[in-house]
């Protein structure tokens, strides 16, 4: 399946090269330059990058931590709060 074929191996790219791809796929639609099957293969791409970024920022997200000073001057951390 093609779907299948173009979102292998994308559980292991980091944030960065998936945002890098990502762009480089929307420079490429934006063109307009690109078969019709190719535009939907690489927007079929697109979406499936654009959801790993954001799954990737999300679990950043909840490993933050902010520092925090206690009552008797030391730092700490402790779990950012949601919002």
């Amino acid at each position: 399946m093609a779907t299948a074929a173009k979102t292998k191996g994308m559980e292991n790219l980091s944030f960065e090269d998936a945002l890098k791809e990502l762009e480089s796929i929307v420079r490429k639609l934006e063109s307009g330059e690109s078969a019709l099957e190719n535009a939907i293969e690489d927007y079929t791409r697109g979406t499936a990058l654009k959801s790993h970024c954001e799954q990737k920022l999300q679990d950043a997200r909840l490993k933050v931590e902010k520092i925090v000073q206690q009552p008797d001057g030391r730092l700490a951390t402790e779990p950012m709060e949601s919002e």
